[in-house]
């Protein structure tokens, strides 16, 4: 048996960008079939709703917003929902799997932290770093940054990005072997495209998810679905 979960996304009430509130998200993950949900939405430096000038405490408080709301509609429904958050520096994204509010809250310091020591902190603490979507190209970002030997894998799946990018995604996972992770980066719910990860085995926390992910335990897809919403072909399996 496979079970089914969204890695990338992002609520309305901590992601800036967002149009879908953590409920409603969680609503339609659970309409779809999918086991699970982790809710990544804009950290502090990226794209958030949170204000900047918060002391640090009520900052975290603010940002579990949209993960809470989404649980909580979760565990009504039936829908596993997980906490990580989408790390941003220059333009380029990182998605953290398997850190908590408590790691948050003990490094309060850590927007000053440069890049790879923010990497390193965070793996040698039980993180899982995916390189989100690293070869996407927009106005506001300045280079294309690889840091192969300081993340865990590469999203070599992102439903919003082109295969072009895509492609190039997987090339950087296969030239550095890194793992391989899929999601959808949904800001409004209902997509044409929506990719994920399937899991041998049910996960009850963000350290099962981190455990089999490193164990290559997962199986990474992409679904596309027609105006009504319904499932029309599948592609990128493996």
């Amino acid at each position: 048996m496979r079970y089914k979960y969204e890695t990338h996304s992002h609520t309305s009430e901590t992601s800036k960008c967002s149009k879908i509130p953590g409920a409603e998200l969680a609503r339609f993950y659970k309409s779809l079939g999918y086991t699970g949900l982790f809710i990544t939405d804009h950290f502090f430096n990226g794209n958030t709703i949170v204000p900047r000038d918060l002391e640090w405490k009520e900052r975290v408080e603010r940002f579990e917003a949209g993960y809470l709301a989404a649980k909580a509609e979760g565990d009504k429904i039936g829908l596993d929902v997980f906490f990580g958050w989408e790390y941003t520096i220059g333009g380029n994204d990182f998605l953290i799997y398997g850190l908590d509010r408590e790691w948050l809250l003990a490094n309060p310091d850590q927007l000053e932290w440069k890049l790879r020591d923010y990497m390193s902190k965070a793996r040698a603490d039980g993180a899982l770093v995916i390189h989100a979507h690293p070869f996407r190209e927009a106005g506001y970002i300045e280079l294309i940054r690889l840091i192969p030997r300081d993340v865990d894998g590469v999203e070599v799946i992102n439903s919003s990005m082109t295969d072009e990018v895509n492609a190039r995604a997987d090339w950087y996972a296969d030239s550095y072997r890194l793992l391989r992770s899929a999601g959808s980066d949904n800001h409004v719910g209902k997509r044409s495209r929506l990719g994920g990860v399937y899991l041998p085995e049910r996960i009850k926390c963000e350290a099962d998810f981190v455990q089999l992910m490193k164990a290559g335990q997962c199986e990474i897809f992409m679904d596309e679905y027609d105006e009504n919403g319904m499932p029309i072909n599948k592609e990128g399996n493996r």
